[in-house]
């Protein structure tokens, strides 16, 4: 007990940490390893794994193998505060294109405009952003010199080489590990809790919100010239990972969210996003 304890310790210490540099609390050092690799990020190594499960959901079938090379992903979901800051500085919700990137008009936002400046509203400026749209998410990790991860990068995050059940493991979910079946959007602040961590610190890939990646949603198998990952084609984007007003089936990492209202023109009340980057770049 004393060894699980001071574990889930250390990864809450480490995701508050991440979470000082994503709001800027916390300057990343240049010239030093932590900068070659940034804090707020994980390395996903290059590998095979086996994407999708038989006996589970149509969409989730076939399984197949999939090869991807090494990628970062970022620790945590991105936070109203630090998405905030991204409309602050990008001149509003609505791109020179006239695509909404933010629905801050819906009552679901936990973001609003303030003295002429978009803020999170006081204590949710931790939680994992929502009403962000697909394209909302892609500008925002464009921005942060990222992008949005795609299908295969997502699951392979989630499940490894091993083939994990959920991000954690194999041990069914509870409270200590995911926020689920909670009510419309009673999210928790990004990092906890502390208990579903992947082996490589990536938290809150199942439960609290729901995630954009890049990927348009079709069948399997998985294949990444196929159309899918072509960003102007039309068609609706696929999240993955369950929410806070979701259950327990949606938290396996082969979960693709089939019935998940997620239209990339608009926001969602409980869809959010991460941000990642290739080994050597974008």
């Amino acid at each position: 007990m004393a060894g699980k304890c001071s574990k889930h310790a250390a990864l809450a210490a480490a995701a508050a940490r991440v979470l000082a540099v994503v709001l800027g609390a916390v300057p990343v050092q240049v010239g030093t390893a932590v900068a070659a690799d940034p804090p707020e990020m994980a390395r996903i190594a290059a590998g095979t794994f086996i994407m999708g499960r038989e006996g589970g959901p149509a969409d989730e079938r076939p399984a197949h193998r999939v090869t991807l090379a090494a990628f970062l992903i970022d620790r945590l979901p991105v936070t109203n505060a630090a998405f905030a800051g991204f409309l602050n500085a990008v001149g509003g919700p609505v791109n020179g294109r006239g695509r909404r990137l933010f629905d801050w008009d819906d009552g679901d936002s936990r973001i609003h405009q303030r003295s002429g400046r978009f803020r999170a509203d006081p204590g949710f400026e931790d939680h994992p952003v929502v009403e962000a749209s697909w394209y909302g998410g892609r500008a925002y990790c464009r921005w942060r010199g990222k992008r949005l991860p795609n299908e295969a990068e997502w699951e392979m995050t989630a499940r490894g080489i091993m083939g994990r059940t959920y991000p954690w493991g194999d041990r069914p979910p509870d409270a200590g590990r995911a926020r689920y079946g909670a009510g419309w959007g009673e999210t928790t602040p990004v990092g906890t809790p502390s208990g579903g961590a992947t082996p490589q610190g990536v938290m809150n890939l199942a439960g609290n919100v729901h995630e954009w990646v890049s990927s348009l949603y079709r069948p399997y198998p998985y294949v990444a010239d196929d159309g899918r990952e072509d960003p102007h084609a039309a068609g609706e984007r696929a999240t993955r990972g369950g929410a806070a007003d979701t259950g327990p089936e949606t938290l396996r990492a082969t979960w693709r969210g089939g019935d998940v209202s997620r239209g990339p023109r608009a926001g969602h009340h409980n869809i959010g996003f991460r941000c990642a980057r290739s080994a050597t770049g974008r």
